[in-house]
């Protein structure tokens, strides 16, 4: 029940925060809505964290600035898709970070059996739908730019996962969480706000705070979850992209065309499978 609970609690949460921030980053722009964010995380988690006691030493705080950088980056990749491009095709791509993870661990010397390479080619096929426009050989010109963005923040967030794997259960989780807060207020937040370039709007605050909270509890809701079933907990948390497809036709009016709702209904099927797959 708890596996359930965490990766149903992660898949919301994970959606929640990317409607809100698709919004906050066509106003404000990504970097400073990600500023925000991280900020919102860092004073949320700081508490938990000092009180987890002293910080990771040697190899152990490589991964875990890998960790927070991966996730830096990753975030800032997908707001800037998310403000250009479509909610359900940028969210469906970056859900694929499970299957970049996987494939990094096979080019670090675990074996890839033949199921996984086949549900490779069904994500990547998956990718590929998802970024077509009816009647158009190539994407148009807003899915031409946001797509990039989106493979490249898959590709960060499965870095992510895959140093995670290297420590999280080794660690308080607090110590996990905060690794990217810091590194999002150090190189973010400091330097826009020196620099003036840190925006904000009074209709973007909440957004911004429910996203900055949302990331934090969507993840330790994962990892809650994974630690008593990590195959579950995967499938259901990787479900945030069909809800936040959803939540951008019923908030926004996003329509997809069928070739892209096949496409992505293909990379869900195949992150679900991998994940149980991988159990």
């Amino acid at each position: 029940m708890t596996a359930i609970l965490g990766g149903v609690g992660a898949a919301f949460c994970w959606a929640g925060a990317t409607l809100c921030s698709s919004r906050s980053s066509r106003a404000i722009g990504a970097p400073s809505v990600l500023a925000w964010v991280m900020l919102v995380g860092f004073v949320a988690v700081l508490p938990f964290a000092v009180a987890a006691g002293s910080p990771p030493q040697g190899t152990a705080l490589g991964w875990f600035v890998i960790l927070g950088l991966a996730n830096v980056v990753g975030l800032l990749l997908e707001y800037t898709g998310l403000r250009r491009g479509k909610v359900g095709v940028v969210v469906a791509i970056t859900s694929t970070e499970g299957a970049v993870a996987a494939i990094l661990a096979a080019l670090f010397g675990e074996a890839v059996p033949a199921a996984t390479a086949v549900l490779l080619m069904v994500i990547a096929t998956g990718v590929v739908l998802a970024a077509l426009e009816p009647g158009a050989p190539v994407p148009d010109r807003a899915t031409k730019s946001a797509v990039p963005l989106a493979i490249g923040a898959a590709v960060s967030f499965g870095i992510g996962l895959y140093a995670a794997g290297r420590v999280s259960g080794e660690f308080p989780l607090a110590w996990v969480v905060i690794p990217a807060r810091v590194l999002g207020v150090a190189f973010l937040v400091v330097p826009l706000a020196a620099t003036r370039r840190l925006r904000i709007t009074r209709s973007t605050v909440p957004l911004v705070v429910a996203a900055g909270l949302l990331e934090v509890v969507g993840f330790v809701s994962f990892v809650l979850g994974a630690r008593h079933g990590i195959a579950i907990t995967s499938v259901l948390g990787s479900q945030f992209a069909a809800l936040s497809a959803f939540g951008a036709f019923v908030l926004f009016g996003e329509r997809l065309h069928r070739i892209q709702i096949a496409g992505i209904a293909a990379i869900l099927v195949g992150v679900s499978s991998l994940a149980l797959l991988r159990a």
